[in-house]
């Protein structure tokens, strides 16, 4: 993804840590493991969903974005607020979210 130009948000971790400490928080927020998990069992061709209670953090919705470019798939997340279609790329929500 860092390839493909992502860079993460890290104004989603309050820890006070390093920055290479927040990356790894990033990396295992429970949001992108469930994309890790629906890109591995959902058959291509088929949406990912992912449904939360709570708000999604700006950077799993920026990580969202690429991942839907990277792998040319759909995902549709529920927050608490609205639904996020991400398709090459883009989100429904127009990053208004």
């Amino acid at each position: 993804m860092i390839e493909e130009g992502y860079i993460p948000d890290m104004s989603s971790v309050l820890h006070d840590v390093e920055e290479s400490e927040k990356i790894k928080i990033l990396n295992h927020h429970s949001e992108k493991l469930v994309n890790a998990f629906g890109l591995i069992f959902v058959p291509p061709g088929l949406p990912i969903w992912v449904i939360k209670n709570l708000r999604i953090c700006g950077d799993f919705h920026k990580a969202t974005k690429f991942i839907s470019k990277i792998t040319q798939r759909e995902i549709l997340v529920r927050d608490a607020v609205r639904f996020h279609l991400f398709k090459d790329e883009a989100c429904s929500c127009g990053d208004f979210w």
